[in-house]
């Protein structure tokens, strides 16, 4: 049997939704003791939390003194991968943690550790494009799984109608939409369903990319939307704050305690309340926290222990600066979390994250641990 849980998703800022599109984020904010003089951020990756970088640097410059300019190019999580490890960017996001093995690069070239800092938690919900169905149609992990492996092709599936007992499906062909591009949320979304099912994990596997075996690509979550909004008959896979931003339909999910979830940040900070490992590299997908739900994960930021070894930040006021908003960042900025669509951080992610930044250096002074206990 299906048990319903429903949580409010919030209203987002209306301000935003020109904002989400933007290749290129450019905001100014002030930061403490680097105030006496212009300073200049910059920042790559995951298209996920690229309105909720802004908004919360739009409401840092407005508490602070409007020296400090934080750019942010929404690029994808594969990309921002990259300029963090060519050090073209003084920090990096994305929904897919480092690997060991480039985690052991890093330190091997800079002496020091790459820091994965939970900001948010990342969720990517089914979208779809059925004429008559506005919202709620429900899906599980098998029947997703079959849906993008090209197993079943048209919406007036049995299996579908199973799980929507009394909803007209219309009878239209099934075109799956994948992101084309390096992309946090596309491992998100496949951990998931990876996690699901066994045959998933061994034909095609997790990662920022993977070989489709059915659909076609669109560039970012925006390229998704785009394509899905545009075809009858679409199912592809958004962030829920885009879902939402574009007036997407998506899907509620059965997760793996057999209970049916409207996605919502609620539900997703639900999903998170597990154990973390020390250093939060953690996919906690297919969660089995009762109300979770199943298709969610961190958006990490990317940072050199180190940070003079980082060729992008060439002086200690830059270093000063991007730690001043990172602490911001992980405690008052989480108040714009719920507001915008996005789920707030645990407090167990927070104080691992407090760990990690205690350790974190400006030629061997441990400018983190000085700037969190001067709090």
């Amino acid at each position: 049997m299906l048990t319903f849980h429903k949580s409010s998703t919030g209203k987002l800022w209306r301000r935003l939704s020109a904002l989400a599109a933007a290749a290129l984020l450019t905001v100014t904010v002030g930061a403490g003791s680097a105030a006496a003089q212009r300073v200049d951020l910059l920042g790559a990756g995951a298209t996920f939390p690229a309105p909720l970088v802004t908004a919360m640097a739009d409401e840092y410059r407005s508490k602070t003194n409007g020296r400090v300019t934080l750019n942010y190019q929404s690029i994808g999580s594969g990309g921002g991968i990259r300029q963090f490890i060519e050090q073209t960017v003084m920090f990096g996001m994305t929904e897919a943690f480092l690997s060991d093995e480039v985690m052991a690069n890093i330190k091997q070239r800079t002496g020091g550790n790459a820091f994965n800092l939970p900001i948010t938690l990342a969720d990517v919900v089914p979208t779809y494009n059925l004429p008559g169905i506005q919202k709620g149609l429900v899906l599980n992990g098998e029947v997703l799984v079959e849906l993008f492996l090209g197993k079943i092709t048209r919406w007036n599936d049995p299996k579908i109608a199973a799980l929507n007992p009394g909803v007209r499906l219309p009878v239209l062909p099934v075109t799956i939409v994948h992101r084309s591009d390096g992309s946090g949320t596309t491992n998100i979304w496949t951990s998931y369903l990876s996690r699901v099912s066994p045959e998933w994990a061994n034909r095609v596997g997790f990662a920022t990319s993977v070989n489709w075996p059915t659909g076609i690509g669109g560039n970012g979550n925006e390229g998704v939307a785009g394509v899905v909004m545009n075809t009858p008959g679409a199912l592809g896979y958004n962030s829920l704050s885009y879902a939402l931003l574009n007036d997407i339909a998506f899907a509620y999910v059965v997760n793996a305690s057999g209970n049916l979830i409207e996605p919502s940040y609620a539900a997703t900070t639900a999903a998170a309340d597990i154990e973390l490992p020390t250093d939060t590299r953690v996919l906690f997908t297919n969660t089995p926290a009762p109300d979770g739900y199943p298709a969610a994960g961190f958006a990490w930021m990317l940072v050199y222990e180190n940070l003079e070894k980082n060729r992008a930040i060439s002086n200690r006021a830059q270093a000063e600066a991007l730690l001043q908003f990172l602490i911001w960042a992980i405690t008052d900025g989480q108040e714009l979390s719920e507001s915008l669509g996005f789920a707030r951080l645990p407090q167990a992610a927070i104080d691992r994250n407090f760990d990690m930044i205690r350790q974190i250096k400006w030629q061997g002074e441990k400018l983190g641990a000085k700037m969190l206990d001067n709090r």
